[in-house]
């Protein structure tokens, strides 16, 4: 993603819905040029067209995995090793679905005596290569799209742990602190494992910040750390503030 692009949604997720005229002048460019932009955005489903003007995609339906996997690629890649810089080795993990937990996966490859429950295939893969790692699978329904298990026999298996430290990611975080993501099933397993962990660990970028998804999984309130990789917005720092939730900022490298 060109950092115009970025800047554009960046824009739309603080300002709301845009004029086409409007965005031109905040990012300098010609409105054939914002024009544009908005097909590649609009084709890769980041944002959607309206009446007047254009504004963040659906808040029913997530951006397409492979996408979210390359979309700050750096930045989640930064996350995921500052959070495992946190976790001792011989700690037991709940690790759920998303693009930014797979990247603490990555960087946990060199722990040692870990063991790791998931809903993620994509973490288990990776955990495999680590020698050192005790991983579980849960069972339930195989997602295609992400290879994330979800359903009720899935929640059922969380429900047999207590770990260390869970370690989730969100599709959406609201102004006053409200968690969210898409999927109602994914969310019920999500907030199992919070349920089930001793600690709960948040990760994810600064894009979700202003990002309205559908569902409400929980709150900052239920989290004690928050691994980002930007300083939390203003608008949204008052509730951080109020839940004492630790923020760890990944900075650039």
């Amino acid at each position: 993603m060109i950092p115009r692009h970025r800047q554009l949604l960046d824009h739309l997720r603080q300002y709301g819905d845009t004029s086409v005229e409007a965005l031109a002048k905040v990012l300098s460019v010609t409105a054939q040029t914002i024009r544009r932009d908005i097909r590649t955005l609009e084709n890769a489903r980041l944002l959607a067209r309206y009446h007047g003007g254009v504004g963040i995609s659906s808040t029913v339906e997530n951006i397409d995995y492979d996408q979210r996997r390359v979309m700050n690629s750096d930045a989640k890649r930064r996350i995921g090793q500052l959070a495992a810089t946190h976790i001792e080795h011989g700690r037991s993990l709940i690790i759920n679905i998303g693009t930014t937990t797979e990247e603490v996966s990555k960087a946990l490859l060199q722990h040692k005596g870990i063991r790791v429950v998931t809903n993620n295939l994509n973490v288990a893969s990776i955990l495999s290569d680590n020698p050192e790692a005790e991983v579980i699978v849960a069972g339930g329904l195989v997602r295609k799209r992400d290879r994330g298990i979800v359903g009720e026999a899935t929640i059922d298996f969380m429900r047999q742990f207590k770990v260390d430290v869970g370690i989730i990611g969100v599709s959406g975080i609201e102004d006053d602190g409200t968690l969210l993501d898409y999927d109602y099933r994914e969310v019920r397993v999500t907030q199992a494992i919070i349920e089930q962990s001793r600690e709960v660990w948040l990760v994810a970028d600064h894009t979700k910040f202003g990002r309205h998804a559908l569902v409400r999984l929980g709150n900052i309130a239920q989290i004690d750390k928050f691994f980002t990789d930007a300083p939390v917005p203003p608008a949204a720092l008052e509730a951080f503030e109020k839940t004492g939730v630790e923020i760890l900022v990944a900075n650039g490298s």
